[in-house]
């Protein structure tokens, strides 16, 4: 006889950590939504209650379009592997396991730290009700840590930055316990791998050439390139040069003679203003995110911010037609907005619609159709959607392709000198910026055409 599993309203309007709400704003396709029909139409076939009923559309979500491994959707539910394992054998998503353990993907390196155990929500209590973080509870060495704190209070770094070197370091310790051995469970899914036990012994054993070995690895393995390697390498530079010489507990660098991976110098991608006036009349005037998109492009092409400075944009910092943002390395600059962008704004404001926003979001500009504050991920998308929908199929549907436009657009049309330019842009170094002054082809063609020789 068959036992049936009893029901559980556990997962019946599910709190999810804040984190984790973030990878549940994405758009689903007609595509996605076949597929969605056919998964309840699996379930239901079951003829029998199962308590992750609530959260199937959440589960697809999160591991067919965001790439999540199974332990990593473990630990969000606070079940074991085995039990996620047969929800998606049930629901018939093997296919996307599987296709989630061939992808390296961003979010394979996603930290969630585990929902089950007594004694770390015990700590998290008592750190709150005093208002103090103890690193001893946490999921990284406590060196690491003090190194994370010291960008934050000390150098002033973003939290965009402060959480890729928290990744960064992340694998490198995860792949140093296997390099060097110390792995006893082999069943253990490489982003399970604890590191918090990592200590000051551990991190005086690593040589240089066990940096040159994680840098293949991630080369060759992670598939990671030039730009990803040499990020790698800035943030154990900086952690390094951290522990010799603000935490003295290292005496030798071993990072002072690791030298980064060459990027070559590439010309920037950027749409023409033919295909830049064809992408904002493309846009459906009926679709009820029409104006928050057309806001968001007509920004992006006409000042040049970055995709995490335009999803902080906050609306207390609008002022007529100016503009401020917090930028790379936090700090702060003023986008002077032009009569498109004013215009867009104003459009947009009439129908933004913050009835249902959480009060501590409602302050952004941009919000998404789960009513919460927008974030990169369904800003890439709907880029590459209304690039798409344009008929544009040249290149990268990156917000960074736009920014490169408006840079673009403004040195080659505006006569708007280099040094102007990278004020707008908000580069710290000049030579960033010298990539745009390739750009004025026309005058290169009629400067060869004026050879002497031209006409033989």
């Amino acid at each position: 006889m068959k036992i049936m599993r009893s029901k559980t309203l556990k997962y019946k309007n599910y709190e999810y950590p804040q984190e984790i709400l973030k990878l549940f704003d994405v758009e689903l396709n007609k595509a996605d939504r076949k597929r969605l029909h056919t998964i309840y139409s699996t379930f239901y076939d079951l003829k029998a209650e199962r308590g992750y009923e609530y959260i199937i559309e959440d589960l697809y979500i999160l591991s067919y379009k965001q790439k999540i491994t199974t332990s990593q959707i473990a630990l969000i539910y606070d079940v074991g592997v085995r039990t996620v394992q047969l929800w998606f054998k049930e629901l018939g998503l093997n296919e996307e396991l599987k296709q989630t353990a061939k992808t390296k993907g961003k979010n394979r390196d996603l930290i969630i730290p585990p929902l089950n155990n007594e004694e770390t929500a015990i700590s998290k209590e008592i750190s709150e009700n005093f208002g103090i973080e103890s690193p001893y509870n946490s999921m990284y060495p406590s060196n690491m840590i003090d190194f994370l704190n010291y960008l934050e209070t000390i150098k002033g770094k973003s939290i965009n930055t402060i959480n890729g070197y928290a990744i960064d370091l992340t694998l490198f310790f995860r792949f140093l316990k296997v390099y060097k051995g110390v792995i006893k469970d082999v069943n253990l899914e490489f982003s399970e791998i604890p590191i918090n036990d990592v200590d000051s012994d551990f991190i005086r054993s690593i040589k240089l050439t066990d940096i040159y070995a994680f840098l293949s690895y991630v080369e060759k393995v992670r598939e990671n390139g030039s730009y990803a390697r040499a990020r790698k390498v800035a943030a154990l530079r900086s952690f390094y040069k951290f522990l010799q010489g603000k935490a003295k507990i290292i005496d030798d660098n071993p990072t002072l003679d690791l030298e980064s991976p060459k990027i070559n110098k590439r010309h920037p991608v950027y749409l023409t203003l033919d295909q830049s006036l064809d992408l904002l009349s493309s846009l459906n005037s009926k679709d009820k995110n029409y104006r928050r998109d057309h806001c968001i492009l007509t920004l992006f092409l006409n000042c040049g911010m970055r995709l995490s400075e335009l999803c902080s944009i906050k609306i207390d910092k609008i002022k007529t037609d100016t503009l401020t943002i917090i930028g790379k390395g936090n700090k702060e600059r003023t986008v002077y907005l032009n009569e498109a962008c004013v215009k867009t704004i104003n459009n947009y404001m009439q129908v933004r619609d913050i009835s249902k926003v959480l009060e501590a979001e409602n302050k952004f500009l941009f919000i998404s159709a789960r009513n919460r504050v927008i974030n990169k991920r369904t800003v890439e998308l709907l880029v590459k959607k209304h690039i798409q929908n344009a008929g544009i199929v040249d290149g990268k549907y990156t917000p960074h392709k736009l920014r490169h436009t408006a840079a673009t657009l403004m040195y080659k049309y505006g006569n708007v000198d280099i040094r102007s330019l990278q004020s707008i842009l908000g580069h710290e170094d000049i030579s960033t910026t010298q990539i745009y002054t390739h750009v004025d082809e026309e005058s290169l063609r009629e400067a060869v055409k004026s050879n002497p020789l031209s006409k033989l």
